[in-house]
């Protein structure tokens, strides 16, 4: 494992775990904590099982609550995936993460502005992982706005809302869990269902992991070997 900075700002730090394979996919991966904790060696059993199932992850800080205002969290995720499509070219890259994470990836693959600031094509992503992200206007953006969190908001904060014409398919990994964030699930499904609306779903797969709450197969053993598997599986797809 090495650290590396992927921008000019002491957040922009990211580990590196590599498998020995020089053309190994690269999973980009965003810890949760709301927007407001957690740091980028959250996880390191996953981290593991990742690089032993033969894909490499670079996990990444990034801005946080209460020092940070949206779209920075957002901004801080494309300039990391810029810095990886450039330091490790003619590998597959794919992008995700955990609860926050996800929420972030989400609106890296949606709102195309974000990638495309940086220069990046919409096909230079080759895979999606949405752990248990919020489609919906991040909870803690809402709380920026001195709105009641447990709203449901779709605005240009809302991966949701980005979900249109312009959308094209992508192998995409979406992991819930069976007892999440109330309102989680149904929010997630009306995501799909916009997707599918807009003939985007092609290479979707949803898996919902029973008798578990939000994220909480992260701590185990067995969720960690798991959603290492989940996403090796859609390393070889993409």
């Amino acid at each position: 494992m090495r650290t590396i900075d992927y921008g000019p700002l002491p957040e922009h730090r990211a580990d590196v775990h590599l498998p020995e394979s020089p053309d190994a996919a690269v999973l980009v991966y965003f810890h949760g904590g709301g927007l407001e904790i957690g740091e980028r060696g959250d996880n390191p059993g996953l981290f593991e099982h990742l690089v032993g199932a033969g894909v490499g992850v670079i996990s990444a800080n990034y801005r946080l609550y209460p020092g940070a205002r949206y779209p920075e969290f957002v901004e801080d995720a494309a300039l990391c995936v810029a810095w990886v499509l450039e330091h490790f070219p003619g590998r597959p890259i794919l992008v995700g993460g955990s609860s926050a994470g996800a929420y972030l990836a989400m609106m890296l693959r949606f709102d195309p502005r974000w990638l495309s600031a940086q220069g990046i094509a919409s096909d230079a992503v080759v895979g999606w992982v949405f752990d248990a992200g919020q489609p919906t206007t991040h909870l803690n953006v809402l709380r920026e706005r001195g709105l009641d969190t447990r709203r449901v908001v779709v605005d240009e904060a809302a991966p949701l809302f980005h979900i249109g014409p312009g959308t094209a398919a992508a192998p995409t990994l979406v992991l819930l869990a069976g007892d999440d964030i109330p309102g989680r699930r149904e929010q997630t499904d009306l995501m799909l269902a916009t997707l599918r609306t807009y003939g985007a779903d092609d290479g979707v797969r949803t898996v919902v992991l029973d008798g578990h709450q939000h994220c909480e197969y992260l701590g185990t053993e067995a969720g960690q070997a798991r959603l290492a598997q989940l996403v090796a599986e859609l390393a070889g797809r993409s």
